[in-house]
């Protein structure tokens, strides 16, 4: 069966060239369209698609507001258009917050390259969020986290469970008290569905958290000084975009700049980032496979590796490198996660210690503390 998707924007020229775009995939199919967020409540209510693509700024209502409506009232996936400047990003991750679960540029050439390209990115966004789009999914509000949002039971063609990795434990068994004394740093990776995720987990660190955090989230350069921003103000532990020589401090969360990527660097008992130009050949800008590859070179068996919701397998061969040489790698449960691709690579190739639900995974490392 196609995925229903219902395009909303002001623009009737934007509006053809989306339902061009995504009818043309036979897995996809428009079953409405609407000008304004009055329009789109309406006819997500009438229609009851399965992923609704969403303007921002609209007449009548915006987009923002039309999300955090929809949400109340008949949850769904939807995928918000966002103009690439520091404003729009602050809006984009208002609709995060209010409960949409991803974002793509408007400007088609702010995705990719080429035109078949870009068109391509955005049926395959549409499908994957309706595949793991989370209904019943509430918006968090910004001041503390909440408790995940369920969704259906996985029915017929779902994945099976994998087994837990060797030495990992099933997620209803106790595990011995995590030491944060056998660590020197925090490693968080994670993609689609990510912003909210890393903001449930850090609200809830302690400020004298005593580890350093360096977190790499797949988000467009304009984007992450306004994320790191947000995050600042609404947690205890600082946080801010990461800059070229930046020392590992305890209860600083570093952010990787978007278009670039993050090493880190240990001599002479200091720890430092190095911002380096992404290269034509790397598909993620910034990369978490580019960070942990890094932090295994300079922390070896002292890194604990977290892997949050996320499309694709990135972070996965990092992972690898770092459970080589003694590191303890974490992943986000299938339950709690937006999309479960990245955790899913790392769980699958049996490099998870432990497989944990969102909400526990900051509650552990507070308690840690």
């Amino acid at each position: 069966m196609a995925v229903r998707v219902l395009v909303v924007d002001d623009s009737g020229f934007f509006r053809r060239r989306i339902v061009d775009i995504l009818n043309a995939d036979p897995a996809l199919e428009v079953v409405g369209t609407a000008a304004n967020g009055q329009e789109a409540i309406d006819q997500a209510l009438a229609l009851k698609p399965d992923v609704i693509t969403m303007d921002i700024e609209m007449p009548v209502m915006d987009g923002i507001t039309a999300v955090r409506r929809i949400m109340a009232r008949q949850p769904v996936a939807i995928l918000m258009f966002s103009s690439l400047t520091f404003e729009g990003a602050k809006a984009t991750l208002d609709a995060l917050e209010a409960g949409a679960v991803d974002f793509l540029p408007k400007r088609f050439e702010d995705i990719a390259r080429e035109q078949q390209e870009a068109k391509d990115v955005l049926c395959r966004r549409v499908r994957n969020i309706a595949r793991r789009g989370r209904v019943g999914r509430t918006p968090t509000p910004p001041a503390a986290p909440t408790a995940p949002a369920t969704r259906p039971a996985p029915g017929a063609g779902a994945r099976p469970r994998p087994e837990p990795a060797h030495g990992a434990r099933p997620e209803g068994e106790r595990a011995p008290a995590l030491n944060l004394r056998d660590f020197r740093v925090v490693l968080i990776g994670t993609s689609t569905g990510g912003p909210l995720a890393l903001q449930k987990v850090l609200v809830q660190l302690p400020a004298r958290f005593p580890l350093p955090l360096l977190m790499v989230q797949h988000m467009p350069a304009s984007f992450t000084p306004a994320f790191a921003q947000r995050l600042d103000q609404l947690c205890a532990i600082r946080v801010r975009e990461a800059q070229d020589g930046d020392a590992l401090e305890p209860g600083l969360a570093l952010l990787a700049p978007g278009g670039q990527q993050m090493q880190v660097e240990s001599r002479g008992g200091r720890s430092r980032v190095r911002i380096t130009e992404a290269t034509p050949d790397q598909h993620y800008r910034p990369c978490v496979d580019v960070t942990f590859n890094s932090a295994a070179a300079a922390f070896r068996g002292d890194a604990l590796a977290i892997v949050l919701t996320g499309m694709g397998a990135d972070g996965r061969e990092g992972a690898k490198l770092l459970k080589r040489c003694g590191s303890t790698v974490w992943a986000q449960n299938e339950e709690t996660c937006v999309v479960y691709g990245m955790p899913a690579a790392v769980v699958d190739a049996g490099l998870a210690d432990r497989v944990l639900p969102l909400e526990q995974i900051g509650k552990i490392l507070a308690e840690a503390c």
